[in-house]
């Protein structure tokens, strides 16, 4: 029993660690569903309304110390990022943004960037909580196929999709890589790529939470809500791994202590 009771406890320890790293996430998305109760008759569209609690949620998680300034760089690049991710992929007819709003720039709506800055928010929080250090990282080698990745997400619009040769490579590239982590007294390690596959089936549940709530919606939910497609587990599988260079690449610039 006694080994039963510290293996509950240190799974509920992981547990509460994952919140807090979830914890910009968590409020991001409780906000856009929130904001589906507002009432239609407000002098600022939903969108927009969006867009100025990202902002001061962003604000806030610098101030309370959630976020240190090379955190909150990192987390400016993924909004940047998955920015324009979005421009590309709604012209591309991918997923739509069906309301108005003043902030609406050739259909994506700037509050879109918030969702990818929210996985690199929970990314950079994760390396501080669970003391995260990696062990056979290859960073030239992950930064070239990670910009491929996600090139790659346009480029199959119009030349063939490398996605299958990618995630091989990727495999190839992490085959002796782990992410060594801390919970409590104790230290575990982790394949790493078996981390970017459960974070991109949390983050295919998350994309299901935030769909429902009115984030955007596929083609399929137009006409009523509809879960997500579960291929979107290896997509985001894949496209973790730009997020990931970010953050990995700012922690090898970090300075040590003397």
């Amino acid at each position: 029993m006694g080994m039963i009771s510290r293996c509950a406890h240190q799974l509920l320890r992981f547990g509460w660690l994952q919140a807090r790293c979830c914890a910009f996430a968590f409020a991001l998305v409780g906000g856009i569903a929130v904001s589906r109760l507002l009432p239609d008759d407000l002098p600022i569209a939903r969108y927009d309304v969006v867009l100025v609690y990202g902002i001061l949620l962003a604000v806030l998680a610098r101030k309370v110390g959630w976020d240190s300034a090379r955190d909150t760089a990192v987390i400016a690049g993924c909004h940047l990022i998955g920015l324009f991710f979005e421009l590309v992929k709604v012209r591309m007819g991918s997923w739509s943004y069906p309301e108005e709003a003043l902030t609406k720039v050739a259909g994506v709506p700037l509050y879109g960037g918030f969702l990818y800055a929210a996985v690199g928010s929970y990314v950079c929080r994760a390396w501080h909580l669970f003391e995260l250090r990696l062990d056979g990282y290859r960073p030239r080698i992950m930064t070239a196929l990670a910009g491929a990745v996600y090139l790659n997400f346009f480029s199959h619009h119009w030349l063939p999709d490398l996605r299958w040769a990618l995630a091989a490579l990727l495999l190839c590239a992490t085959a002796r890589t782990f992410v060594r982590y801390r919970v409590g007294a104790h230290s575990y390690r982790m394949p790493l790529a078996l981390s970017f596959v459960l974070i991109g089936f949390f983050l295919w549940v998350a994309e299901n939470i935030a769909t429902y709530a009115g984030a955007w919606s596929y083609p399929d939910q137009l006409g009523g809500w509809q879960p997500v497609s579960v291929a979107k587990v290896g997509a985001w599988a894949l496209l973790i791994t730009v997020t990931f260079v970010l953050a990995a690449g700012q922690r090898r610039q970090t300075p040590r202590p003397a």
